[in-house]
């Protein structure tokens, strides 16, 4: 007997309706081949839907605890270890990053400061060749070539994607200071304490309820000579190792966090609840309104598009992105279309997370913006009554 890989499953707020009847359109037809969905709003989740195929070939349905690599989420969750340590004081954003991590000094990198790599800014969006992407998954080895060697462009003048480097970067500070891999700390301080399904390196008993990605096609080169097109070569992106055991077990920061739109919400929305979460305090208000504070904006290096980062996010104030409101928000998105947004000013974490990745999607995917859009205007429509 086939499963069911074309309903929808999870509970939904009536007052969410139009959200759970799009989802269950697109995933009916087919034009939303398998994800999850999930918003908790001031405490409470009001939207937890899953459904869909888990597989390429359509014949596994998608469970509720069926997880998926969100890629560029996982920025979101190191960005959030990185605040971790802000918050305790055991980093300064303002700091040089050779004050915790003295090796990092190298290539005449002296002046780059916590919070250059915070805000993709470092100058190391990606690793002088040759690499690939399963030297990267070589986790110690590949954050010591970073730390080797000299930055792209003057760092702290203009950002630059961190496409792949960012979580490793992230990871050196945060082993230098507290001991843990990145890994280790995340699940320690994070998952861990909020019973969050989400995770930096996979442990292998967890593989059986993976979600195969279904990737793009590859997105149209750079211009030659560009800096962009220096970080889309290193490492070339493969598409064929994203379901692999290396791939999944690694320590990739920046892009291979397993998850689902439940376990993102839970954790991110430390950010949009003022740093508490079921009484649990994680951050302080001040650290948050730090990390939502505009450290760089204007054409991205690698994005090759406007946008402006805080401390770790993408900020829906500076309005650059058209479907995110002009709110206190920080928002990122993974390659294909996975999406989070953290509405402070509405106490609000909407998620979303996928395996087919739409061809060039870069914030957002047809999908992941049209839900969004449902939950805004309910939302909106609810505080203007």
């Amino acid at each position: 007997m086939m499963p069911d890989v074309t309903s929808i499953h999870g509970a939904c707020d009536p007052r969410y309706a139009s959200v759970r009847e799009l989802f269950a359109e697109r995933i009916a037809s087919g034009e939303d081949f398998g994800g999850s969905l999930c918003v908790i709003e001031d405490g409470q989740t009001v939207v937890d839907l899953w459904g869909g195929r888990a597989n390429p070939e359509g014949t596994a349905a998608w469970q509720a605890d069926t997880i998926v690599n969100c890629w560029s989420i996982t920025k979101t969750m190191s960005a959030l270890c990185a605040l971790l340590l802000i918050d305790r004081g055991q980093i300064d954003p303002d700091a040089p990053v050779a004050r915790y991590w003295p090796a990092f000094a190298a290539g005449g990198k002296e002046g780059v400061l916590v919070r250059h790599i915070l805000s993709h800014a470092s100058g190391l969006p990606g690793w002088d060749g040759p690499i690939d992407m399963l030297d990267i998954c070589n986790t110690p080895a590949s954050t010591e070539r970073l730390a080797a060697q000299a930055p792209w462009w003057e760092p702290g003048t203009a950002s630059g994607y961190h496409l792949l480097s960012y979580g490793h970067l992230i990871g050196g500070i945060v082993r230098a200071v507290t001991g843990k891999s990145l890994s280790a700390f995340f699940r320690d301080e994070l998952a861990g304490p909020l019973s969050a399904d989400f995770h930096i390196g996979l442990l292998p008993r967890h593989h059986n309820r993976v979600a195969d990605i279904i990737p793009s096609a590859p997105p149209p080169m750079p211009p030659e000579g560009s800096i962009a097109l220096r970080a889309f070569m290193s490492p070339i992106p493969m598409a064929h190792i994203v379901n692999s055991l290396a791939w999944r077990c690694a320590e990739v920061g920046g892009a291979n966090g397993h998850g689902n739109a439940r376990a993102i919400a839970r954790v991110q929305s430390i950010l949009s609840h003022n740093g508490t979460v079921d009484g649990q305090v994680f951050l302080k208000p001040e650290t948050i309104a730090r990390a939502l504070t505009e450290e760089q904006n204007g054409i991205d290096l690698v994005i090759g598009q406007p946008i402006a980062f805080g401390l770790g996010y993408g900020l829906g104030e500076a309005g650059h992105v058209p479907f995110i409101p002009k709110r206190k928000i920080g928002f990122w998105s993974g390659a294909g279309g996975a999406l989070v947004i953290n509405d402070t000013e509405r106490r609000t974490t909407f998620a979303y997370a996928m395996n087919r990745m739409e061809d060039g999607a870069m914030i957002g995917n047809a999908n992941s913006i049209a839900y969004y859009s449902a939950f805004e205007a309910a939302q909106s429509a609810l505080h203007a009554a």
